[in-house]
């Protein structure tokens, strides 16, 4: 903490500016990452990632451009992580290493990190600071007090933070639920204090800004549980949800107790948060109830729930490998039923639909439909939103946590309790939103604030040409054209020509006949002078393109390669390798 306390400030025009700035999470939903910035002083809110679209192939997920703190390293005092889903932590392992700064979240927050930094960033050791709701703590300028809100997975926080100029209120992902499974309800009585002190701004949750009246509570999937284990009674029951959503794994347990069944985890980001969650109480069951998987074989039908990973469709997740009869402890079939306990992110319908159908094909029940209330959303709803513009009664408002559509029907709703439009602000990421003493807020420039794709240990811009040829190979196939060539540029064997995922119409002998000759012909130009290989690739793809759009309407990538014998290559391999 002497970090944060022992900072002195310059009496200039920076030190009474205070700026909000979206890195991500606005206009989107993912890649949460929100900067607030006083004079030499900023603290970083989540450190999300986003799951790619089928418009970015083999790309593993989306993180934020953290070019402007980079820039900033110095500046930075912290991260504060509302809540442990990976829309909000899921960047931490491609971010964190290159800040290395304080990191604060609550006890189980941080456990999920610690796991997940464990598997990707194991030599990195992070500054952890685990605080929980009711702290208030002091960072830098900043005044941080922690208030809990209810949501989808347990030990979520929302922030008040009191700055030289105002306090500024984030809600995080949240919603009024009365009756939450782990008893821990949102505390409206924080926020209407927060709301009695006055506060400049708020930043609230914008997700089902569309949605209205208010979300059911989390408890009626023990009531849909309850019906379907009914229902199912002489079946396997698979059930598939989120790793992450411990309130949901923990009703499932409690109706397996109920109808004496034993339980056992499959995929590691699930074995591994449930023993998380049991260690540390967020999470409660008899460990009698639990087997290995390894040991299912020794149960009956009847007497057994299986819970896995996969409802998004996940390639290698529990469920998708047992789909495919890749499982080894697991063989599917006409003794099961599955249960998809999650909402589908947006971008992943192919890949459930695709699982779902080889589910069925398996003669497996699939119980995935949105009316038999097998999932409940973790976000406020219009009338819950409603609800917190009033108990904070904020004097500016900034949506946040949203498609640019869900920004706007939450700023009519904020319209509705009174606030005044000239006083609430649509951003993009980016824009930096500025407070001054004296003068009314104004968005005030735009930083640098894309789109980092991370595909394994790489990262790169998202548009990147790679991903360019990913797309265009994915669409059209391609063909590779090699040649060998002398030191003259003569042909010293004829060309090899191999095609992957190209469509040859029916006359394809005339079609390779034509590529061969023309290929050949390409390297004969060019020949009687010094080789030169990129002008030999340059013809070799121009005259195969060519044939290929004018016979085959073929858009394939063309590859050339292009190989040069050098003229005294009688000692090349002394001189390469030894």
């Amino acid at each position: 903490m002497s970090r944060n306390s022992s900072r002195r400030h310059n009496n200039d025009v920076d030190h009474e500016r205070l700026s909000f700035i979206p890195l991500g999470g606005v206009g989107e939903i993912g890649k949460n990452m929100y900067v607030l910035e006083y004079g030499d002083e900023i603290i970083v809110i989540d450190s999300g990632l986003k799951f790619p679209d089928s418009e970015l192939p083999g790309i593993d997920y989306i993180v934020p451009d953290i070019s402007y703190l980079e820039q900033n390293r110095d500046k930075i005092l912290a991260i504060i992580i509302t809540h442990g889903h990976e829309d909000h932590v899921g960047g931490l392992p491609y971010v964190l290493p290159r800040l290395d700064v304080p990191l604060y979240g609550t006890q189980l927050t941080l456990g999920l990190i610690r796991n997940k930094l464990m598997d990707d960033i194991p030599m990195y050791h992070p500054d952890y600071h685990e605080i929980r709701a009711g702290d208030v703590i002091k960072i830098g300028s900043f005044t941080v007090r922690f208030i809990a809100v209810a949501h989808s997975i347990p030990d979520c926080v929302a922030l008040s933070i009191e700055t030289p100029l105002g306090r500024i209120v984030h809600t995080g992902d949240f919603k009024l639920d009365s009756t939450p499974v782990d008893g821990r309800v949102t505390d409206y009585g924080a926020f209407a204090e927060e709301g009695d002190k006055g506060v400049m701004l708020l930043c609230s949750d914008s997700t089902n800004a569309e949605r209205k009246g208010f979300t059911p509570s989390e408890r009626i999937i023990s009531g849909t549980l309850d019906t379907l284990f009914r229902t199912y009674r002489t079946k396997r029951i698979i059930i598939s949800s989120f790793a992450s959503n411990v309130h949901r794994i923990q009703q499932v347990a409690d109706v397996s107790a109920r109808f004496n069944r034993k339980i056992a985890f499959l995929g590691r980001s699930m074995l591994r948060n449930v023993e998380l969650a049991r260690d540390t109480g967020y999470l409660k069951i008899d460990g009698k109830m639990i087997i290995q998987v390894e040991e299912i074989w020794k149960y009956s039908n009847n007497n057994l729930v299986v819970v896995t990973t996969g409802s998004q469709g996940e390639p290698f997740s529990g469920l998708v490998t047992m789909s495919r009869g890749e499982n080894r402890a697991i063989e599917l079939g006409e003794h099961d039923v599955v249960f998809l306990l999650a909402s589908v992110i947006p971008g992943n319908e192919k890949l459930i639909n695709n699982t779902i159908n080889r589910l069925f094909a398996l003669g497996c029940e699939v119980v995935y439909e949105k009316d038999r209330q097998i999932h409940v959303s973790g976000h406020a709803s219009s009338e819950e939103l409603k609800i917190m513009l009033n108990l904070t009664r904020p004097q500016y408002f900034l949506p946040v946590h949203g498609e640019y559509k869900h920004l706007v029907r939450h700023s009519q709703l904020a319209q509705e309790v009174g606030i005044s439009p000239r006083n609430i602000f649509l951003m993009v990421n980016g824009d930096v939103l500025t407070f001054t003493r004296n003068a009314p807020p104004k968005k005030h420039g735009h930083v640098r604030a894309g789109a980092v794709i991370v595909d394994g240990q790489a990262a790169g811009s998202i548009k990147s040409e790679v991903l360019k040829e990913r797309r265009e190979i994915s669409e059209d196939g391609v063909i590779a054209v090699a040649v060998a060539v002398d030191d003259k540029g003569n042909l010293l064997a004829p060309p090899a020509i191999e095609t992957q995922g190209v469509f040859i119409s029916e006359d394809s002998r005339d079609i390779f006949k034509e590529l061969y000759a023309v290929a050949e012909q390409a390297v004969q130009e060019l020949a009687g002078r010094r080789a030169n290989p990129d002008a030999i690739r340059n013809t070799l793809g121009t005259r195969v393109r060519d044939v290929l759009r004018k016979r085959n309407s073929s858009f394939a990538v063309v590859m050339p390669i292009v190989s040069v014998k050098p003229r005294d290559d009688s000692n090349i391999y002394e001189k390469e390798f030894f």
